[in-house]
């Protein structure tokens, strides 16, 4: 009740307020408790750029999965060599991780809906879950736009699974404003976005999609249904394989 609280009198102070000046008053509020997680998109490296041109202080941080592309690590690199600052890098725990793959081997995400809930598990959820404790306030990429499901959320919310507040700077903006504000300022992207693909996150799990397409379709596209995400935001309840 508390944090809901909270959430309300924030979503009065951030009304008509701009991206940076939002971001200000959460890094405030939120001092040494707020983290922006990034995933290397063009979404986040815009925020990134924003963190960075207006000095707001907000630590940036991101999830190794050991299965990521190698275009993925190179604009991870660019980003590191541009700012002059480093990135908390998250890894999945080892033994987990040795454990599925030697018991299922290394595309077991491949065989059945529950064993790539279980893969987003051990390399995305729990390494996550351990990036946010201690933190109360959450910054991610989202937009609206990006789902059906996203387009449900609100961006300002509270999500009570981990009793945490979530913004999500760049919630109303389109596709296109985000890739010419890229380009206007001229900031490190990955080039995969190039080739058609729009959403990007590990190698095996991600492919390129046609022009027009859902923004989730190339994204675990062996499974059927639109609702497609990897259990780190969780903003329905599971139908037509939408994670828990």
């Amino acid at each position: 009740m508390q944090k809901e609280l909270k959430l309300t009198e924030l979503d009065n102070r951030l009304k008509d307020k701009s991206i940076e000046e939002s971001l200000r008053i959460l890094a405030a509020e939120f001092n040494g408790k707020i983290v922006f997680t990034t995933s290397f998109g063009i979404e986040d490296q815009v925020i990134t750029y924003i963190l960075k041109l207006n000095e707001i202080n907000i630590e940036i941080a991101t999830l190794d999965t050991g299965r990521l592309f190698p275009e993925t690590f190179k604009v991870f690199n660019e980003t590191i060599k541009q700012y002059k600052q480093g990135i908390s890098v998250y890894f999945p725990d080892h033994e987990e991780v040795e454990k599925m793959v030697t018991e299922k081997g290394p595309f077991s995400f491949y065989y059945s809906f529950e064993n790539r809930i279980e893969c987003c598990r051990i390399r995305k959820t729990e390494p996550l879950n351990r990036m946010l404790i201690g933190k109360e306030c959450w910054v991610s990429g989202i937009r609206a736009e990006q789902s059906a499901g996203r387009n449900k959320m609100k961006q300002l919310e509270y999500d009570p699974g981990r009793n945490i507040i979530k913004y999500y700077p760049l919630f109303k903006w389109s596709l296109d404003e985000v890739i010419n504000y890229i380009r206007q300022n001229n900031i490190p992207y990955n080039i995969l976005h190039d080739r058609g693909y729009i959403s990007i996150g590990c190698e095996p799990c991600t492919r390129a999609v046609k022009p027009g397409d859902d923004f989730r379709s190339g994204r675990w596209w062996w499974e059927k249904g639109n609702g497609k995400e990897c259990g780190l935001h969780v903003y329905n309840k599971p139908e037509n394989n939408e994670d828990k």
